[in-house]
């Protein structure tokens, strides 16, 4: 092809706008692609005041310039996001610059990241929580295009929209299957089941804040049942867990198993707690919590649902030293305030020796992880209680997914103390002696 003349045209509202009218996409290379950004879309960036050499402009801006047939070109005949473009064949700035979205649709990207905004601001999610979601989000992404042709995911699914509800929840499922069927992608069952639910999850907060009437995500949970092999990763038993209630003969043994099994804290936060971070004075329909300032996914919260007691007697017995500084597991030593991950490990494996544990739990020896993973394992089971308890509720208003009824029928105060209840249920069986 041979290099073409710069060509623009003034849009309606006088804007210089770049015309590809007379570019042949599928004989381009990306040495012409490179070609028709500095000589047909630099010069209009330039007349909007944007810096075509260090600022990049947005899909919006191609949208509003009647330019998106280069960004769409770009893709279909190499594959090339905008920002990869930029980046690889531009030269002008890092892949920290932008996340490259497997769409060109500045709408739908809109929407993708202001989800994720939202999630980082108001689950207070670690970044890396956020790049997991957004990645899996963009997987979706991908295959609706493969799958349906357009990169618009937003259109369909608009409260003004065209497209008929049926249609829009036709092109989600395709993207489903076609992330289902393909033999050359083979994503495992754990990972679909993530998609499915942020992309459910992703739609949901766009019916929420009114910019989408319907959710075309919400059957994929009856429509797709992915089975994921039982898990390898050993656990303690409740059997275990009375077993070290039973050998704890001290306060400070007592809150050592509550912290680990009924609070669900890692080994380096038990080491850690002060008793500045129990909150104790809650409203009467909530519970007292652990507070985290800094925590591995960022602040955060740990509802009390059982031990208070253990914790007392701790208090009770660090409180008689006019010397306590408030953490519950205060180093002797007096190199730091506070004991070690590896003294809690050490305390742990001696009690699990005293109650007479078996000295390899699934291949593992007993340690404060597999406490955790406990408390994980009793929460997992405690949310399908629920959702088995509403299954009934969810036929009668016609749905097949009982998740619908907790989200949408339930309030957030009484869901939580559903799950509450059912837990606490739980752990107190575990620590019975």
């Amino acid at each position: 092809m041979t290099r073409p003349e710069p060509t623009e045209t003034d849009g309606l509202d006088g804007r210089r706008t770049p015309s590809f009218d007379d570019v042949r996409w599928s004989a381009c290379s990306l040495e012409e692609f490179v070609a028709l950004y500095r000589d047909r879309v630099a010069p209009c960036l330039e007349a909007t005041g944007i810096d075509p050499t260090c600022e990049r402009p947005t899909h919006q801006w191609f949208r509003d310039h009647g330019a998106r047939s280069f960004l769409a070109a770009l893709r279909r005949h190499h594959g090339r996001s905008f920002g990869e473009f930029w980046t690889e064949d531009l030269g002008l700035g890092s892949v920290d610059d932008g996340y490259a979205w497997a769409t060109a649709d500045g709408r739908t990207v809109d929407a993708l990241e202001r989800f994720l905004d939202r999630r980082r601001s108001r689950h207070g999610l670690a970044a890396s929580s956020v790049d997991a979601l957004r990645t899996r989000l963009n997987l979706y992404v991908r295959a609706y295009r493969e799958a349906n042709g357009t990169d618009d995911l937003l259109t369909p699914v608009l409260r003004e929209r065209e497209t008929p509800a049926h249609a829009a929840v036709d092109a989600c499922y395709a993207a489903f299957d076609w992330l289902n069927e393909g033999a050359d992608r083979a994503y495992s069952a754990q990972t679909l089941q993530r998609v499915r639910r942020v992309v459910d999850a992703w739609y949901q907060h766009l019916v929420g804040r009114r910019v989408a009437s319907l959710n075309p995500a919400s059957g994929l949970y009856d429509e797709f049942k992915w089975e994921t092999a039982a898990s390898s990763t050993p656990a303690l038993s409740a059997t275990h867990v009375r077993a070290l209630t039973r050998a704890a003969s001290t306060p400070r043994d007592r809150l050592l198993v509550t912290a680990l099994a009924g609070w669900g804290l890692r080994a380096s936060e038990v080491a850690a707690l002060h008793a500045s971070q129990i909150t104790r004075d809650v409203p009467d329909d909530d519970v007292p919590y652990v507070r985290f300032d800094d925590r591995k996914n960022g602040p955060g919260e740990v509802s009390v649902l059982f031990g208070l007691a253990a914790l007392d007697a701790r208090v009770d017995e660090l409180a008689v030293d006019d010397a306590w500084t408030g953490y519950l597991f205060p180093s002797a030593r007096g190199e730091t305030p506070h004991v070690t991950r590896n003294t809690v490990r050490n305390w742990f494996q001696a009690l699990a020796a005293e109650a007479d544990l078996p000295a390899r739990i699934g291949g593992e020896r007993p340690s404060p992880q597999l406490c955790r993973r406990f408390w994980y394992d009793t929460y997992t089971a405690v949310l399908e209680g629920v959702l088995e308890g509403v299954e009934t509720i969810a036929a009668e208003q016609g749905s097949s997914d009982p998740r619908v009824v907790v989200r949408n029928y339930l309030s957030d105060s009484r869901s939580r103390r559903v799950r509450r209840e059912f837990m606490r249920d739980r752990l107190a069986d575990a620590f019975a002696d």
